[in-house]
């Protein structure tokens, strides 16, 4: 089995900054891509960003320049840096894993439970 442990989400003030933590845990041989995606009540799920293991990121069109994502491999960890926080950012963050499981030699995709962010002025 594998989990994945959010931290960091929270009330913050416009223009204000977050940095959400994820890390994976279990039966992991290693991770692929990781990344997060937001939902805000009534829309759709989105990606915000994701980066894969040699460091290639890619990054929602509206958090480009404010957001940055990085990981610690050696912690199985992803994270991301929200800056510069619109109330339009507010939502439920999900970090995203795609694993390769010990044994195994295709990789399954896993996700958090969620956590959230509020941008409120």
């Amino acid at each position: 089995q594998v989990q994945l442990v959010e931290s960091g989400g929270g009330l913050v003030q416009p223009g204000g900054s977050l940095r959400l933590s994820c890390a994976a845990s279990g039966n992991i041989f290693s991770i692929n891509t990781m990344g997060w995606y937001r939902q805000a009540p009534g829309k759709q799920r989105e990606m915000v960003a994701i980066i894969i293991s040699g460091g290639s990121t890619n990054y929602a069109e509206p958090v480009k320049g404010r957001f940055t994502i990085s990981r610690d491999n050696a912690k199985n960890t992803v994270y991301l840096q929200m800056n510069s926080l619109k109330p339009e950012d507010t939502a439920v963050y999900y970090c995203y894993a795609n694993v390769v499981r010990q044994g195994t030699m295709s990789s399954s995709a896993y996700w958090g439970q969620g956590t959230q962010v509020t941008v409120f002025s």
